[in-house]
């Protein structure tokens, strides 16, 4: 299996506006200016504090990240005077900032906000602290810049592990994630799942919102997962834990049997474990499923089936002993 990297995308920038719609009502923030800039463009997820900036120094000024005024900036700004605060907060305000964030429920100065409106420059205020918000912020834009992976395939929550089934178009994907809800699972997207890349080793995954938790089965059509089996049986996103595979039995392909060499493939720089599961009539694919994300689950807290019973194999050869014992030691009374 092979990922198509031209399927990858990545958002230069978003606009103020967006930012501003996004998260008024998320993050608490509110619009303490004019509406203007509003087109202006956010295209760095870090956001900057603009201490050292407003007493000067400007050689490090990173401008074109969103500029957060907690407590620190602005106590030194009142403890200006008048035209020293008017310099100050023109010495930034000359620069192309996208936008102004005030926390901690603080009040912008009448210079900033009137300096604010004639350089086009919004201003946004929030009760939370810098501390909070920026981790907010920061996470809300490293997600809408971050790397993005469109791939073809149903992507299932199995037992709280986070399953992609992949493999030829009509080969069962659908039918597979389609038993598993009925089964009491949740299906989190169906055809088009988007991957979006967040930190170093996580993926998230979700569908699109046109299609969101439709489904298309052959010979029946277009069903609606979440009007027919509930809200218990989707989710609107995922992290990404296991790639199935399926294909149709093949002699003379290999098909992992011990578990011992387990492969992974790299979706965007992140290994994910892979499994290529052979599909041949009257296999339940289905229960196959579960006991992968169970075994996924016990390999997670430490338990691998594989290497247990390998590591018995291996003391039974040392203590060389060709007597292969019953796993019970004495059979009772009770015949059943």
């Amino acid at each position: 299996m092979k990922i198509d990297e031209k399927n990858i995308t990545k958002k230069n920038s978003i606009t103020v506006e967006f930012f501003y719609n996004s998260i008024k009502e998320r993050f608490k923030v509110k619009l303490l200016s004019d509406q203007v800039g509003f087109e202006r463009e956010i295209k760095d997820q870090n956001l900057h504090r603009p201490g050292l900036p407003l007493a000067g120094f400007l050689e490090l000024f990173s401008y074109s990240r969103v500029q957060v005024f907690g407590n620190t900036e602005m106590r030194y700004l009142r403890n200006l005077n008048k035209s020293e605060r008017i310099k100050s907060l023109e010495t930034i305000f000359k620069y192309d900032i996208p936008c102004l964030v005030i926390t901690n429920n603080n009040k912008p100065t009448p210079e900033m906000t009137e300096l604010a409106n004639a350089h086009k420059i919004p201003v946004f205020g929030s009760v939370y602290s810098s501390t909070k918000l920026i981790y907010l912020v920061s996470d809300f834009l490293d997600d809408q810049l971050s790397p993005r992976l469109s791939m073809h395939g149903s992507f299932v929550d199995v037992y709280g592990v986070g399953m992609l089934f992949v493999g030829k178009s009509g080969i069962g994907k659908s039918e597979v994630a389609l038993d598993l809800v009925e089964r009491g699972h949740r299906l989190v997207a169906d055809d088009v799942v988007i991957f979006t890349k967040k930190g170093e080793g996580i993926l998230m995954g979700s569908g699109t919102d046109l299609v969101k938790h439709f489904m298309e089965l052959r010979g029946i059509g277009i069903i609606d997962v979440r009007s027919m089996f509930g809200v218990r049986a989707i989710r609107y996103q995922k992290r990404l834990e296991v790639i199935i595979e399926l294909e149709i039995w093949n002699e003379n392909s290999e098909y992992t049997r011990t578990g011992l060499d387990s492969q992974t493939i790299s979706v965007m720089d992140v290994e994910i474990p892979y499994v290529k599961l052979p599909i041949i009539p009257g296999k339940n694919i289905t229960v196959i499923s579960e006991v992968m994300a169970l075994n996924y689950l016990l390999k997670h807290y430490g338990y691998d089936a594989a290497m247990v019973l390998q590591d018995r194999i291996t003391m039974k050869i040392q203590q060389k002993s060709k007597e292969i014992n019953r796993s019970i030691d004495y059979f009772e009374h009770d015949f059943e």
